[in-house]
């Protein structure tokens, strides 16, 4: 017998992630705050995966209404469909099969005997059907269906879990994000002495390099991203043990913040639910450091950000737009395939062409983590714009037939906080629309051709980026202006991916076009001002979303960079605390400090000399 609220209650509530066996299914906890939860899903690439598995305690035997909370992901199709089994016996509603986004459907009413209750979800498609849980109701309760205060209120009653978080502890320095900029900055602030929680939502530390997403750190290759990077035989990355050896460090993966404290204008302390359990801990800290690459925790205090594309009068760049416009990076999803001994068929999936059209280039691969823009097969010549320019230096003619990985690109005009899943859902059926189209339109040649991997987590394009005490310029990093509080060097081209405008291309899931200017090739300086916000007093940030226009974005992103910032962020944090003061502070009476510091932490990885434009750009935006 489970609580609620209101007192003692038979009704049963079975969050799917929280199965015991997740059988041939995986938890899929990115789309959290926009659904609801964390759920299941049978990413099984056109194969059903094996059963998920779990068995509960019925203490009030009865009657009982079944609903289960599942998503059609493809309306008119109905891609993703599964049963649920009670005690072996298959239920006849098949779900993911109504037409419907997340909603909680009836399967009717069933007796429950006492005792143990063995549940099953069974895959009809192996098409990424999901299921985020299931409610057993003994008094003819409706489960709520908004994703609101009160339907998280009504599922910690049910799961018997306290209405408020735990507390997990005072930290010398909170990073959220895991990406490689945050892993920089929690193993080098541990290596400082500091205390460090390091809060990051999913279950492999890396970002856009883990081995579930598998990009390669471009960018400024410094000596903390060179031991960060190494990967085991899996392609993992290095930096999880390289943290838990660390005894000041401590790791939380699969916690996704969801709520902080804000007291004046310093952060006194942020909330985090854990993926499987949903048990909430809250975490307080002295300094926070943002490497999420979304500017989560930004968004939840009130910091200054900024979004989308800048006016090109706002900053006087030339590759900004005439009119300042919400485009931003878009996410890809990442791929491969493989040729079989023998024969392997592929159903139909007329809800996938319906995107891909008779798109047939599968190019673009990932060969495995860490190496990307592999070739691949093609039943069809390669439709994208030909004009695509990369530069007009023959040494780079090459670039002209790149097989390049991010030509797969969506939700470039969508509000990426609330459009993630929708996103990650048209590249799947883009992806798997192709891949149909090569074996359809050469039947013979790829007759042995399957799917060997497709990631179900996204690399994560542009989101809000943060305002600072300055705003890097595209002008900045061409110039190479110099900055009285220059503290690390990055590197890098422009590299603007531009989207086609809504209803305008055929295949919208590939680029328009794609700026690619590598300058001069020299490092460039970032100033310490880029790296705090403006109007939180103990927020320090790391990565993409530094205080950095769309244009200079496109440089700083590289994950190379992010490790960059890592380490003068951590540098920053302890001084701050060392000194008692705030950033700017730190900036204002204590800057020497905090170069020399980084200097010694760097090993001086890049030298920043000031090196004037070797060439004039070419690319012209699309």
């Amino acid at each position: 017998m489970t609580m609620s609220a209101t007192g003692e209650t038979a009704d049963i509530l079975v969050e799917a992630e929280d199965f015991i066996n997740h059988g041939g299914w995986v938890v899929d906890s990115q789309f959290e705050t926009e659904m609801g939860s964390p759920y299941l899903l049978a990413h099984g690439l056109g194969r059903p995966v094996a059963d998920a598995t779990t068995t509960v305690q019925v203490t009030t035997a009865g009657e009982y209404e079944v609903w289960v909370r599942a998503k059609d992901w493809a309306p008119g199709h109905h891609p993703g469909r599964f049963t649920l089994s009670i005690n072996g016996a298959a239920l006849e509603t098949e779900f993911g099969a109504n037409d419907q986004d997340w909603l909680w459907q009836s399967a009717g009413r069933v007796f429950l005997p006492k005792g143990a209750l063995h549940l099953a979800l069974h895959d009809l498609t192996g098409f990424d059907g999901r299921c985020d849980a299931i409610y057993l109701s003994a008094d003819g309760s409706i489960p709520p269906n908004d994703v609101n205060q009160a339907s998280r209120k009504w599922r910690k009653a049910l799961r018997g879990l306290p209405e408020q978080p735990v507390e997990a502890g005072e930290f010398d320095v909170v990073v959220v994000g895991g990406g490689v900029s945050g892993c920089a900055a929690a193993l080098m602030a541990a290596r400082l002495g500091q205390t460090v929680a390091l809060i990051h939502d999913r279950p492999v530390l890396g970002g856009n390099a883990s081995k579930e997403i598998g990009l390669m750190p471009r960018g400024a290759q410094g000596s903390i991203l060179q031991e960060l990077s190494q990967r085991t035989p899996d392609g993992d990355l290095a930096a999880l043990s390289l943290l838990q050896a660390e005894s000041n460090a401590q790791v939380f993966l699969e916690h996704r913040i969801f709520a902080a404290e804000r007291v004046g204008d310093r952060i006194r302390s942020v909330d985090a639910v854990q993926a499987t359990g949903g048990h909430e801990r809250r975490f307080k800290g002295r300094q926070f450091i943002d490497a999420s690459g979304v500017a989560q925790l930004g968004v939840l205090v009130g910091a200054q950000t900024m979004f989308g594309r800048e006016a090109r009068s706002e900053f006087d760049e030339p590759y900004a737009p005439e009119l300042a416009d919400a485009m931003h990076h878009g996410n890809t999803l990442f791929f491969r395939t493989r040729t079989s001994e023998h024969p392997v068929p592929f159903p139909d999936v007329p809800w996938a062409t319906e995107v891909s059209k008779d798109y047939a280039n599968l190019s673009g691969q990932l060969l495995k983590p860490g190496v990307e823009n592999g070739p691949g097969p093609a039943a069809d010549a390669n439709p994208d714009d030909p004009t695509f320019q990369f530069s007009s230096d023959p040494s780079q003619a090459w670039m002209m037939q790149f097989p390049a990985t991010h030509y797969w690109e969506y939700g470039q005009w969508l509000d990426p906080y609330t459009s993630g899943e929708a996103v990650r859902d048209y590249l799947m059926r883009a992806l798997f629309g192709t891949f149909s189209n090569v074996k359809t339109l050469a039947p013979e040649t790829y007759a042995n051709l399957e799917l060997d991997w497709m990631a179900f987590v996204a690399a994560q394009g542009e989101f809000r980026r943060y305002r600072g005490d300055h705003v890097l310029t595209e002008n900045d990093i061409r110039n190479h202006t110099r900055f009285n509080d220059a503290l690390i060097a990055n590197d890098g081209s422009f590299c603007i991916h531009c989207a086609w405008a809504p209803g305008e291309g055929k295949y919208d899931f590939r680029l328009k076009d794609w700026i690619f200017d590598s300058r001069d090739q020299q490092s460039y300086g970032v100033p310490f001002r880029c790296l705090y916000s403006a109007n939180i007093d103990n927020l320090l940030m790391a990565g993409k979303h530094i205080s950095v226009t769309h244009v200079a974005g496109s440089s700083v992103k590289l994950m190379g960079n992010g490790a960059q910032h890592g380490v003068a962020t951590a540098a920053a944090a302890f001084l701050c605390n060392t000194h008692d003061t705030t950033p700017r502070g730190l900036l204002d009476d204590h800057f020497d400090k905090l170069r020399n510091l980084v200097d010694a932490l760097t090993g001086h990885d890049h030298d920043m000399t000031q090196h004037p434009p070797a060439r004039k750009f070419v690319a012209v935006p699309g």
